[in-house]
């Protein structure tokens, strides 16, 4: 007949049960056990194969075993049996706890490192990109790189020096030539002087570019353009006294742009009239970086 029920673990000790052979002499009335029961009732005792009474014919202190009279001689006359399951611990084996084996919630907070913050290493600089922390999305505890939540692909970039001398009436992309940092070195500063992210999202973009002509001019304009075509401009149109060399004629902008990886944008710069016009370096700009959690 098949067995039923839950089947024994044999691997261990725990399954048999414990015992102990005594010789008498007639006198001797103390044994030493291996194992301390409990109490008189976790023990059965024989002598010369006759049961004793627990009540009255033996006592228990620790792991001496006390009998009330002396049994007699004779070679291991005397048989104890521990009622109990012997003392022990069962390890499980490296490696063999899985999940399933745990029950949900069953591991409460005294039982984890309390020091899991203040016993680690401290991190004194900036995380490199490639630096990983732990997040929940949506319940599930998921690795996040640092480089999805810096705001890069970022530049800087301004003119080595001033640019020109441009005709009246032109527009013309302005060379930004001088990087002020390139985080993902995507901004081009050598050919085309562009900025293409490889990267999808929205940037701000900004700019700013002073223009300047050595006689009168009326109106300057700053543009932004994307991919090719002009996307927003920013300019001055005022008398023409206005726009000597040494007046104020800086246009800027500013443009929150939703490039995808291979868009790109630029910036332009015209003088309308006035004789021909040059790029100044002091006040010139172009940069911008990635907006998260938009």
């Amino acid at each position: 007949m098949p067995f039923i029920g839950t089947p024994l673990d044999t691997r261990n000790t725990f399954q048999s049960l414990q015992g102990k052979r005594f010789s008498g002499d007639g006198s001797t009335t103390a044994f030493t056990l291996d194992i301390a029961p409990s109490s008189v009732f976790d023990i059965e005792v024989f002598v010369e194969n006759v049961r004793q009474d627990p009540n009255s014919a033996y006592s228990i202190s620790g792991t001496t075993l006390t009998f009330t009279g002396a049994p007699p001689s004779g070679t291991n006359n005397i048989y104890v049996i521990h009622q109990a399951k012997s003392v022990g611990t069962i390890n499980p084996s490296n490696d063999s706890v899985t999940a399933s084996s745990i029950a949900d919630d069953a591991v409460e907070s005294e039982h984890l490192n309390d020091n899991i913050i203040s016993g680690q290493t401290e991190l004194a600089a900036e995380p490199a990109s490639t630096d990983e922390i732990l997040v929940s999305d949506a319940g599930t505890i998921k690795r996040l790189d640092f480089s999805h939540i810096y705001s890069t692909p970022a530049f800087s970039a301004k003119l080595s020096g001033d640019k020109g001398t441009f005709s009246a009436g032109a527009t013309t992309k302005v060379a930004f030539d001088s990087e002020v940092f390139d985080s993902d070195g995507k901004y081009d500063h050598s050919t085309n002087y562009r900025f293409t992210p490889t990267v999808a999202g929205k940037y701000l973009i900004t700019a700013g570019l002073r223009i300047a002509s050595a006689a009168n001019g009326r109106a300057v304009r700053l543009a932004l353009h994307f991919n090719g075509g002009q996307l927003y401009q920013n300019g001055y149109f005022l008398t023409s006294q206005y726009f000597q060399n040494d007046q104020p004629n800086a246009p800027s902008l500013a443009a929150i742009v939703d490039m995808d990886a291979d868009d790109y944008v630029e910036i332009y710069g015209f003088m309308y009239d006035g004789t021909n016009h040059t790029f100044k370096s002091d006040t010139s700009y172009f940069q911008g970086f990635r907006l998260i959690g938009v």
